[in-house]
């Protein structure tokens, strides 16, 4: 049995992690921004705090064998571009310097596949590749989780080893906060008008948090773990999504220039002033499903034991959640098929 400081304990991953570190009899430490009742019942030990107040954490970590930064914000709107960088990188720092100072081994930092995995070609990427910075340093949210990730990964010496993980798009039950799920319940809710030219990679935050607990008891120090479930074109995965509720899929086609796709959402938010189009798609959203995300998870099966579940279960399970939630309302077609995953269950 172990100690561990969780920070993020109240989002979709590190909720997660929570419950299966106690599920395998280890003590748990939440850092919390405010009391948590759920965490508590589950059996956590819930102190108050936050990334950026190094004594809270100090606090949280003494004599914790090892510490799950998981905290972090996760954002697509370039205006965030501060809020950001404070939070997943000087928060990084800060937890790290923490830890230090209270003699904690080792840190399994939650990352992002996209820090390496993200090409304009359907190439199926490791943790060996360089870092696409003409891409990321577009959007913010991953410029800064590769600033955080690259100062961690430095960081990791005899006193505190540091290990990164970096699973692709976390679907699946639970993400009450929304910060995975945002583009399928776009779906669900039919407002997505156009179908990308690129392709995504995702991975069930059920499968993740094993992987995780092993990173912290076996990864490699100063090593990074890649971990996905699918890699698919989104034209593949909304298809996918489409059979498993019951939806029609979309029928445009967004051209394969990352420029033209861009254009093609300021025609339509102008054309949403005249006609009543329902559509929720941004520029960063709009360039980000021009690329691939395809990343290699091999290290991570072999070093970790990582072990991805049937995709199509995860997508069901994600949409189910959804459902059952209230998050989307099933219109008729959508409901009855909901109903009859329900019997089935």
């Amino acid at each position: 049995m172990s100690r561990y400081l969780v920070t993020g304990a109240t989002g979709f991953l590190g909720s997660h992690l929570t419950r299966h570190l106690l599920s395998h009899g280890h003590v748990v430490v939440a850092l919390c921004r405010k009391p948590d009742a759920e965490l508590a019942e589950a059996g956590a030990s819930v102190l108050l705090g936050d990334i950026l107040d190094a004594p809270s954490i100090l606090r949280a970590a003494e004599n914790c064998d090892g510490v799950f930064h998981c905290a972090g914000k996760v954002s697509r709107d370039r205006d965030d571009a501060d809020i950001l960088f404070r939070t997943n990188v000087d928060g990084t720092k800060t937890v790290i310097s923490a830890a230090k100072g209270a003699r904690v081994k080792r840190l399994v930092l939650a990352s992002t596949s996209g820090t390496i995995a993200v090409s304009k070609e359907p190439k199926v990427l490791s943790e060996s590749s360089l870092a696409p910075i003409d891409l990321i340093g577009r959007w913010p949210y991953y410029r800064t989780k590769l600033y955080a990730e690259t100062f961690a990964l430095e960081q990791s010496q005899p006193d505190l080893e540091v290990v990164s993980v970096n699973p692709s798009l976390l679907l699946g039950p639970g993400d009450v906060h929304g910060s995975s799920t945002g583009d399928i319940v776009n779906f669900l809710g039919g407002k997505v008008p156009v179908v990308p030219a690129g392709g995504l990679s995702f991975v069930d935050v059920r499968d993740v948090v094993p992987a995780m607990l092993a990173a912290m008891e076996r990864g490699k120090p100063g090593a990074r773990y890649l971990m996905g479930g699918a890699n698919m074109t989104v034209d593949a995965f909304l298809g996918r999504l489409a059979r498993i509720a019951d939806l029609p899929r979309p029928r445009l086609r967004a051209p394969r220039s990352l420029l033209l796709a861009t254009m093609g959402v300021h025609i339509i938010d102008r054309a949403k002033k005249y006609i009543p189009i329902d559509a929720q798609m941004d520029k960063v959203s709009a360039e980000m499903g021009q690329v691939f995300w395809y990343c290699d998870s091999s290290r991570a099966q072999r070093e970790l034991g990582f072990s991805p579940r049937d995709p199509n279960e995860t997508l069901a399970d994600t949409i189910a959640d959804l459902y059952g939630r209230g998050v989307v309302w099933p219109t008729e077609q959508s409901g009855r098929h909901s109903r009859s995953m329900e019997r089935r269950a």
